[in-house]
């Protein structure tokens, strides 16, 4: 199954709306077929596998990190492939949440006397599609927030000065994550000060995702690198109902720019609420956070963030005045802390990635 869920992670940010998912086909201890879905439209990763597996594949046995689905789309259904190749058993990693599909397939297998084991790897393949499973239960997407911090908890000095924390394996390891997300989110405070492009930079083929920017205001700049600074991808700038229409008029004449209006809070600030839902509306899945403290303060607020990926430095600012994570009041108590589960800690030389998710992002 790992194999599987490494093959599946190949195209990870590519198959919206459907998730990611890995197949390898095992005929006694050789791995004889293995196959990803690519992107939507496309044949699913059962039938890749067993093309690639051939005859090799009639009494073999197949790992498959989703549950195979049983009725007709744009593809036809994945069971009716492994039965009629032969397969003798099928490994699922977890079931589809898809009502058109959840236990179906595995049913249909088990009819036609394939034998079915679910829940290998459980964890791992429900975390692979996680804003796939975040979309498909509340129709809004899996928010990260992601952050660098220094060991005493700051994101810059006391001048704002946060280039860099840091080092640079991290920092490809942050175009990685940018590649395999939908969209890249910063407040206004971030686009005027850092003047960012939040595009993905790699060695070999990436693409950028969807970058927005909240922006109740409308102070992002017509010569802003998010307005004028050439993407594949489109920059959407979210404002409140009834902003400044000449402004709106301004940035939507820019190439590959719309402004993107939503209701406001009773304070005049973009309903983060509303941006969550209009975001679901276009299929977006997934959003990677990378603001400043407002916007990471708001968004903790409004109970919204799935998912937390915090860089820390092996750095010490010393004193207060450094600027944190967060702006605003806390917590007043640690019960009422964000919890994260299925912690994950990755290093990158000096540097330490700690991931988690939030337990309420990964229904069952």
């Amino acid at each position: 199954m790992r194999l599987a869920l490494e093959q599946a992670q190949t195209a990870v940010g590519r198959t919206t709306p459907n998730p990611p998912v890995g197949a390898v086909i095992v005929q006694g201890d050789e791995v004889v077929g293995r196959g990803f879905h690519p992107k939507a439209g496309e044949p699913h990763a059962e039938v890749f596998a067993l093309r690639d597996a051939g005859e090799c594949a009639r009494g073999a046995e197949a790992y498959v990190t989703l549950e195979p689905c049983s009725h007709h789309g744009r593809t036809p259904p994945c069971c009716d492939a492994l039965i009629a190749a032969g397969i003798s058993r099928v490994y699922v990693g977890l079931i589809d949440p898809n009502p058109q599909v959840r236990g179906q397939g595995v049913e249909r297998l088990r009819a036609a006397g394939v034998e079915v084991e679910v829940g290998v790897l459980e964890v791992e393949c429900r975390r692979l599609i996680a804003p796939f499973l975040k979309h498909m239960t509340s129709g809004r997407p899996l928010f990260i927030l992601k952050s660098a911090i220094t060991l005493d908890g700051n994101t810059a000095t006391n001048r704002g000065h946060s280039q860099w924390i840091t080092n640079e394996s991290s920092r490809a390891h942050v175009h990685q994550v940018r590649d395999q997300v939908d969209a890249i989110m910063v407040g206004s405070g971030t686009a005027l000060r850092d003047n960012p492009r939040l595009t993905t930079r790699l060695s070999s083929a990436g693409r950028d995702p969807v970058r927005i920017v909240v922006d109740s205001r409308l102070q992002v700049p017509l010569d802003a690198n998010l307005v004028s600074h050439h993407s594949a991808a489109p920059t959407w700038i979210v404002t409140v109902e009834g902003a400044d229409g000449q402004k709106i008029a301004a940035l939507n004449r820019c190439d590959n720019v719309e402004v993107v209006q939503v209701r406001a809070t009773p304070s005049g600030q973009v309903d983060l609420c509303a941006l969550a839902d209009m975001l679901g509306q276009r299929n977006i899945q997934s959003v990677l956070v990378e603001g400043g403290s407002i916007l990471n303060h708001s968004l903790f607020k409004a109970g919204l963030f799935d998912r937390a990926m915090i860089y820390v430095a092996p750095k010490l600012l010393g004193g207060q005045d450094g600027l944190g994570m967060f702006s605003g009041h806390g917590v007043e108590s640690l019960d009422q802390a964000l919890t994260l589960t299925d912690v994950r800690v990755t290093t990158f030389g000096g540097d330490v990635l700690i991931e988690g998710e939030v337990q309420t992002c990964l229904p069952d």
